[in-house]
C-alpha cells in the first residue's frame, strides 16, 4: 500500500504503477548502458586510451580505469543519499542520470593517446569518475521510488523490474555495439565507429529525462515532508539509528557482496573469458551474451514475485549455496564447448617454463627478466603453463616432449616482442595449438548459452528480490542514504573490482579459471551473513521491533 501527503492510504492505479515501474526501469537500463559499453568495448578502449608494449598491461589498465568508476559509488552514494533523503526521490535521481548521460558522451569524444598523450587517459578517468558518482545515486533512486509505490504484497515484483533493469543496461551495450559493427566496416569501427555507441547516450538521457520528469515524487517522501519527520542529517543518522550498524553489515556482505561478484563473474567475466583465453570470435560472443542475457532477464522477476510468497531470505541463500557448488563446473564447461581444441592441446602437450627470475608482473611495461618475457608472451597468447621447480640457468620452453632453448648466440631476440611473440606462436602451433578466432559448432554454442543461463539463474536468485529487501531494511527518513551506502561500498569495491582483481589472478598464475576463487570466496562470506542476519519468513515493512 502506499500513503499520499494526508497520510491515507491507497492502492496505486494500474496506470501510475505501469508510469513508475517504465520510467525508473528505462533511466536505470540507460544509465547502466552507459556504464557498461566502457567494459563491452574495453579491447579497443584500450587501444586508443591505455595503448602499452604489455598487451596484458593495456587490457588490466583498462580494467583499473573501469574499477575506478566504481570506487567512486560511495562517494555518489553518499551525496546524493543525502539529497534523496533531504530532496526528495524524484528530482535526485533526474541530477544522477543527467551526470551519467554527460560523462559518457563525453569518453566518445576524448582524443586519443596517440593525439593528446597521458591526457587522454587522463581525462576518460575523470569521467569515469563521474558516472562513479552518478551511478551511487541512480540505484538507490530508482529503487526506492518504486518499492514506496508499490503495494507490500507485490513490492518484490514491481522492484524486480529494477534488477532486470541492470541487465537490460548490459544487453543495451551488447545490440548498439552489433549494430554499429554491422553498419560501420571493421576497420573504421576499430579506428573511430566505437566512440559511436558513448555519443548515443546523449538521445538515451533525452529519453530518460522526458520520461521521469512525468513522474511526481515519492508519496512516502510526500508523507514524511508533511509531518515534519524528515531527517536532520541522513548519512550521520545512518550510522546511529539503532541497529543500523548490523544492518548496514549485512546488507554490505550477505546482500551486495554476494550479488555483486555474481552478476559480474555471469556476464562480464563470461565475456573477457570468451574473448579472451577462449579466444572465440569477437562478433559470436556478442551474440551469445545478448541471447542469454535477454532471457536472464526475465528471470529477475520470476524470483521478484517469488520472493514475495517466501521472503527475501530464501532466494538469496538458495543462489549464493548454489554458487559455490557450480561456479567451476559451469565455467569448465563454457571452456569444454567454446574451444575444445585449446584443452586438447593442453593435454597433449602441456606447457612448462624454467629459466631464472622466473616470475610475471602484469603491471610492468617492461618485464625484469627474460623468463618474465616468456611468461608475458605465454599470457598474452592465452596459453596455460606452469613453471619449473628446479633452477635453471637458461631459459626454456617444454612443449610436450619438445624443449626449446631460448638462450645462447643465435636463439631469440628477446627485446624484440613482436619477433619473439611469433617465435613463442609458431612453436606452439606445431605443437597442435590453434590460435584463430573460434567458431563452435551450433550444438556447442547452444550448449553455452545454457551454461550462461545457469549463471543468469545464480544472478536473479540472489538480486531479484534486493531492492524491495533494502528498502524494507531501512527506516524511510534515511532509506535513501542508508541503502545505498552500503551496496555502494560492496558493487563498487568487491563487484567492481572484480575484472581487475579476476584478471590479475590469471595473469599471474596462468589459469584462465584461478580468477574465480575471487568470486567464490566473498560469495562463501556473505552465505554465512546471509544465513546469519537476514530475516526468515514473509516480507514485512521496516519496523524497529523486527530490526
Amino acid at each position: 500500500m502506499a500513503t499520499d501527503s494526508q497520510g491515507v492510504q491507497h492502492e496505486p492505479s494500474a496506470k501510475e504503477v505501469r508510469l513508475v515501474i517504465a520510467a525508473s526501469s528505462a533511466g536505470t537500463v540507460f544509465e547502466w548502458y552507459d556504464f557498461f559499453i566502457y567494459g563491452t568495448l574495453a579491447t579497443l578502449i584500450g587501444q586508443a586510451f591505455f595503448p602499452a608494449d604489455n598487451e596484458t598491461l593495456s587490457i588490466l589498465l583498462v580494467w583499473a580505469g573501469f574499477a575506478v568508476g566504481f570506487g567512486f559509488r560511495p562517494l555518489g552514494a553518499i551525496l546524493f543519499g543525502y539529497l534523496g533523503d533531504k530532496l526528495g526521490r524524484k528530482y535526485t535521481f533526474l541530477v544522477t542520470v543527467t551526470l551519467m548521460g554527460i560523462a559518457t558522451a563525453g569518453v566518445g569524444l576524448v582524443p586519443g593517446a596517440e593525439t593528446i598523450g597521458l591526457w587522454a587517459p587522463a581525462i576518460v578517468l575523470l569521467f569515469r569518475v563521474l558516472q562513479g558518482l552518478a551511478l551511487g545515486g541512480e540505484y538507490g533512486g530508482a529503487a526506492i521510488y518504486v518499492a514506496e509505490h508499490a503495494p507490500a504484497e507485490k513490492r518484490g515484483l514491481y522492484t524486480s523490474f529494477i534488477q532486470a533493469s541492470v541487465v537490460g543496461g548490459f544487453v543495451l551495450s551488447i545490440i548498439v555495439v552489433i549494430a554499429c559493427r554491422t553498419l560501420i566496416p571493421a576497420e573504421e569501427f576499430n579506428a573511430w565507429g566505437w566512440r559511436v555507441p558513448f555519443l548515443l547516450s546523449i538521445v538515451l538521457l533525452l529519453i530518460s529525462l522526458w520520461m521521469r520528469m512525468k513522474l511526481s515524487e515519492s508519496p512516502v517522501f510526500q508523507a514524511m515532508k508533511a509531518e515534519g519527520k524528515m531527517s536532520a542529517n541522513p548519512f550521520k543518522e545512518s550510522f546511529t539509528y539503532p541497529g543500523n550498524h548490523k544492518r548496514i553489515f549485512i546488507a554490505l556482505f550477505g546482500i551486495t557482496g554476494i550479488l555483486t561478484t555474481i552478476w559480474y563473474t555471469a556476464f562480464f567475466s563470461g565475456l573477457s573469458f570468451l574473448r579472451g583465453p577462449m579466444r572465440m570470435e569477437n562478433s559470436l560472443v556478442e551474440w551469445i551474451l545478448l541471447i542469454a542475457g535477454l532471457v536472464a532477464m526475465s528471470f529477475y522477476i520470476v524470483v521478484g514475485k517469488w520472493s514475495d510468497r517466501v521472503g527475501r531470505k530464501k532466494p538469496i541463500v538458495l543462489g549464493a549455496g548454489l554458487t559455490l557448488v557450480l561456479l567451476f563446473p559451469v565455467f569448465w564447461g563454457i571452456g569444454a564447448l567454446a574451444n575444445p581444441g585449446l584443452q586438447e592441446s593442453a593435454r597433449a602437450a602441456p606447457v612448462t617454463v624454467a629459466g631464472p627470475e622466473c616470475s610475471f608482473d602484469p603491471f610492468a611495461e617492461v618485464q625484469d627478466s627474460d623468463c618474465g618475457k616468456l611468461l608475458e608472451d605465454l599470457t598474452s597468447l592465452g596459453i596455460p603453463y606452469d613453471i619449473a621447480d628446479a633452477g635453471s640457468e637458461t631459459v626454456a620452453l617444454q612443449v610436450g616432449a619438445t624443449s626449446h632453448a631460448m638462450n645462447g648466440e643465435g636463439a631469440i631476440a628477446w627485446d624484440d616482442a613482436v619477433s619473439r611473440r611469433g617465435q613463442v606462436q609458431q612453436w606452439l602451433e606445431e605443437a597442435g595449438y590453434d590460435f584463430s578466432r573460434q567458431t563452435p559448432p551450433l550444438l556447442n554454442i547452444l550448449g553455452i548459452i545454457a551454461l550462461l543461463l545457469v549463471l543468469g539463474m545464480l544472478s536473479a536468485l540472489t538480486y531479484g528480490s534486493v531492492a524491495a529487501l533494502l528498502t524494507e531494511m531501512f527506516p524511510p527518513q534515511i532509506r535513501y542514504s542508508s541503502m545505498s551506502i552500503p551496496y555502494h561500498i560492496g558493487a563498487g569495491y568487491l563487484g567492481g573490482f572484480l575484472p581487475l582483481i579476476a584478471g590479475f589472478i590469471v595473469a599471474t598464475t596462468g589459469n584462465a579459471y584461478a580468477g574465480l576463487w575471487y568470486t567464490w570466496a566473498v560469495v562463501a562470506f556473505g552465505l554465512v551473513v546471509a544465513w546469519w542476519g537476514l530475516p526468515d519468513g514473509p516480507p514485512r515493512d521496516f519496523s524497529d521491533e523486527h530490526s
